[in-house]
Parts: structure tokens; C-alpha cells; sequence
């Protein structure tokens, strides 16, 4: 799998709800774990390498979550904290989250589950989820920082 980068129009695309956990869905979970290890990453949405399902697998370095149509129930607290995403290559934006949130959603065998989290492993959470609505995380920026960030990815890409 290839990640796609910031300016791919699909990363702004809000996901597909999954209706059913199939063999399918496996697979890319499976598939999108290995690209996330490959290339360093805590996390990863399916919109991210290019496919249009609700699909997240996060490993903080405590084991390997799968989520899938994970939705935020619950949070709690702010912090703001740097944050870098595999589709917004060499950047860290300090982006305001909540301390602890709940997030609802089911696991590769289609049970319902519900996970409730705080620290790196509620940031990820967000981090990803908001991915799943078209979300990223140069949109905490305000607009003369996200100017320059532009300028800055646009001349890389020359």
C-alpha cells in the first residue's frame, strides 16, 4: 500500500461506514498494520492509502488495535500537544485535543466493542478518526501558519 499525501483529494473525502466485517475488510486491516510499521507510523486510516471505508489500525507499542466505523462517544479535558502524520510528510503542528475520550466501534470480527483511553493512545484515536471525516491536522492551523506550510509543501513537491 502507498500513502497518499496532503493535496490527494481523497484524504478529504469523508470514509464509507463499513456494513458488514468480511473476509475483505481483514485483509486491508492486515495490509494497512504492515504499511504502518513500514513506515514508522502509530496509526493508520484507510482514506490514507487510498481506500474509502471506515478502517483504523492504531499500535501505540502495546499491541495492535482494529478498528472499524470507530466514532468518538465521550470526551474529556484539552491538551495541546506536536503531532506528525504520515500524509503530511517531515511536519508537526501542535494541535489541541481532548485528554480522554471513549470511542465506540467494531473489531475484525464485527463485534461491538468500546475502548476508552487517555495520553498518546487517546491522541492517535482522534488523530485517526478525524482522518475518517476528511480531517487533517493542518486544519488546527490558522491561516498565515497554513499559508506557509502550503508554500513550503509546494516547493518540496517542485
Amino acid at each position: 500500500m502507498k500513502i497518499i499525501c496532503v493535496g490527494d483529494k481523497r484524504l478529504r473525502k469523508k470514509a464509507c461506514k463499513v456494513l458488514k466485517v468480511t473476509a475483505e475488510e481483514c485483509r486491508l486491516l492486515d495490509e494497512m498494520a504492515n504499511t504502518m510499521y513500514l513506515e514508522g507510523g502509530v496509526g493508520l486510516a484507510a482514506c490514507q492509502v487510498g481506500i474509502d471505508k471506515q478502517l483504523v489500525v492504531i499500535d501505540i507499542g502495546e499491541g495492535l488495535i482494529k478498528l472499524v466505523n470507530p466514532a468518538i462517544v465521550k470526551k474529556e479535558g484539552a491538551e495541546v500537544q506536536e503531532e506528525g502524520c504520515l500524509s503530511v510528510p517531515d511536519t508537526a503542528i501542535k494541535v489541541k485535543r481532548a485528554k480522554k475520550v471513549t470511542v465506540e466501534y467494531l473489531n475484525d470480527k464485527g463485534e461491538a466493542l468500546k475502548i476508552s483511553a487517555e495520553g498518546l493512545l487517546a491522541r492517535v484515536l482522534q488523530h485517526e478518526i478525524d482522518h475518517l471525516l476528511g480531517k487533517l491536522i493542518i486544519d488546527y492551523l490558522g491561516p498565515i501558519k497554513k499559508l506557509i506550510l502550503r508554500n513550503r509543501l509546494t516547493i518540496r513537491k517542485l
